[in-house]
């Protein structure tokens, strides 16, 4: 007889070997620094909420065949306090022969106390699961986009971890790049690149700062959405400390964006190794202003050499990017669940802050080496 229960600490060792058989190398232990991520990450991250734990499915053995992360984060609808949930890693042994306990998992979270469950990393079949527990998905919010900066340099990024050789091409692709970029002009908009000083982000000046002054921005650029997190004490503080250490996608850059009169317009974080494509965690901006806050992140980006930049949507920011020569693919989706139409409403309706440090990519599951 199968079961599903909370997470406890003793139960730390084997979920480790699980995530790494499952999501890391089957050949090798997990290391020690996984097993201490995940209980830090369950078990002990400010705002946890004790009737909002990470489940295991037990065999009839008593071993862990499954596990459903999950964490909690403190929300507000238009001023009134919620409980939501994020669901995290989903993971299952032997399907063959329990076909059904991703789906138990899976359901016996969505039957938790919390007003609101979500992720942002659905797969097309946990997706499924989560529309026959009655989840919707958010097309909004479900979109992945793609901005070329430097196209040959992109091209040999894409192909260099299938095609050894194109690694040996960089400095080549570098150097076209480089010629093709002194010929556009200053304030050319093309599909095939951004030039360095790109003057049509020329009015703003964007300014790399330290992730506790990006916390404390997170506040005043967030409050135009109806709902929207509440984070616990030191909640987004270790959010964004976790956020910074992603070794496989290069360093963090924390930066804001203000206009010529000093105003402070908005704020990116994105993580780039010099040459590479940029991984966007987060794009923050006051109303109005989302394009101006694009304009100066691709600029940006520009300037430091970067090949391109990728991220996730949010309506206001899928609005901003038509125009301005992005390319949009769907990865995974995100998904949500609750019980309240009033919720529901401001999820569908695009009045929600999700993705990102409200979401599941600032871990250190996603991008962190632990070795």
């Amino acid at each position: 007889m199968t079961a599903i229960r909370p997470l406890e600490d003793t139960d730390i060792s084997a979920v480790a070997g699980l995530f790494q058989r499952i999501f890391r190398d089957p050949r090798q232990k997990p290391p020690a620094s996984l097993a201490a991520y995940l209980r830090r990450l369950y078990l002990d991250f400010p705002g946890r909420d004790p009737e909002i734990n990470p489940l295991v499915h037990i065999r009839s053995d008593g071993s862990i065949s499954g596990f459903v992360g999950v964490t909690p984060l403190p929300m507000v609808l238009e001023g009134k306090p919620l409980r939501a949930a994020i669901c995290g890693s989903l993971m299952v042994e032997d399907r063959d022969t329990d076909p059904m306990a991703g789906a138990r998992l899976l359901k016996a979270f969505l039957a938790g106390p919390q007003d609101l469950s979500f992720s942002e990393t659905a797969s097309e079949v946990s997706a499924n699961m989560w529309t026959r527990l009655r989840g919707i998905q958010l097309p909004a919010y479900s979109l992945d986009w793609i901005r070329v900066i430097q196209p040959l340099s992109f091209a040999t990024q894409l192909l260099s971890g299938k095609v050894g050789a194109a690694r040996l091409f960089s400095a080549l692709a570098l150097a076209a790049d480089r010629r093709l970029n002194s010929r556009m002009a200053p304030d050319a908009l093309r599909w095939s690149g951004v030039p360095r000083g790109w003057r049509r982000a020329s009015a703003l000046s964007v300014t790399e700062i330290e992730p506790d002054e990006f916390a404390g921005l997170v506040p005043a650029l967030t409050t135009q959405f109806d709902l929207r997190p509440n984070w616990a004490s030191h909640q987004l503080e270790e959010i964004l400390r976790d956020a910074e250490r992603k070794e496989e996608f290069g360093p963090a850059r924390f930066c804001r964006v203000d206009a010529k009169t000093g105003k402070t317009l908005g704020a990116f974080l994105y993580h780039a190794a010099p040459g590479g494509i940029g991984r966007v965690l987060q794009v923050l901006h006051l109303p109005g202003h989302a394009g101006a806050v694009v304009d100066a992140m691709f600029a940006h980006s520009a300037d430091k050499g970067l090949a391109g930049l990728r991220g996730r949507t949010q309506p206001a920011l899928l609005e901003a990017m038509l125009g301005r020569r992005v390319a949009f693919t769907h990865l995974a989706s995100t998904v949500v669940h609750a019980r309240d139409p009033e919720v529901l409403a401001a999820l569908q309706e695009g009045r929600a802050f999700l993705n990102g440090i409200a979401g599941e990519h600032w871990s250190r599951l996603i991008g962190s080496r632990f070795d």
